[in-house]
């Protein structure tokens, strides 16, 4: 079992994560800002809070551990429309910096479809509605996916769909190939199934899929 940090574990596709991989049996260590009332005295799992763009903090977390998980996101409010964001590239770079000097290898990141390459998968109608609701983030988000692909790391980039908070059901669609993106509905509990899956799974390393069914 793998000692593994996930970054922004206090909710969302965080907190799924962190309990997926406490039931897998790995130690896991839950970082974030806001408090988290989790665990029921689990040995295997701790809190630790900070703040993913402080770099004292970020390196404190990271060295313990074997496998990094990042699913940091930003509040839904006007700054999302109007900006500035930067939330996703500054802490990628203070988390790579900290991985590479901690000679922690593994890092599993959850962006979203429409970061990256994957934004010439999105339908021609909906490119401009995505833009004006979402240009403003996911251009931090494909300048965090240059950053993580561009490191020495052992990197999987984990592109979801439109997210909800239904409970798992399986099968769901993981799209490996450009060719198959494409935008579509996903659990936040089938993100954290896959990220746990992906853990210790070599052909994962450098994949970049997109989760939607």
């Amino acid at each position: 079992m793998s000692k593994i940090v996930v970054m922004g574990g206090s909710r969302g596709i965080g907190l799924e994560t962190v309990k997926v991989l406490l039931e897998k049996g790995h130690q896991v260590t839950a970082f974030s800002r806001s408090s988290l009332d989790f665990g029921d005295g689990n040995p295997n799992f701790r809190h630790v809070a900070g703040d993913a763009c402080n770099q004292t903090d970020v390196c404190a977390v990271i060295e313990p551990n074997e496998v990094v998980v990042q699913t940091l996101g930003v509040p839904l409010n006007l700054k999302l429309l109007t900006g500035p964001i930067d939330l996703f590239s500054k802490s990628t770079r203070i988390l790579i910096d900290a991985m590479e000097n901690s000679n922690v290898r593994r890092l599993i990141s959850v962006t979203g479809f429409g970061a990256g390459r994957s934004f010439q998968s999105i339908n021609c109608f909906q490119k401009i509605p995505f833009q004006i609701c979402f240009g403003v983030a996911y251009r931090d988000k494909s300048i965090q996916e240059s950053l993580i692909k561009n490191s020495s790391l052992d990197w999987t980039i984990i592109r979801p769909g439109i997210l909800t908070n239904q409970k798992l059901s399986k099968p769901y669609t993981i799209r490996l190939h450009p060719s198959e993106w494409r935008n579509g509905i996903i659990s936040r509990s089938a993100v954290a199934d896959f990220i746990a899956s992906a853990v210790d799974d070599p052909k994962m390393v450098g994949a970049e899929p997109v989760l939607a069914n």
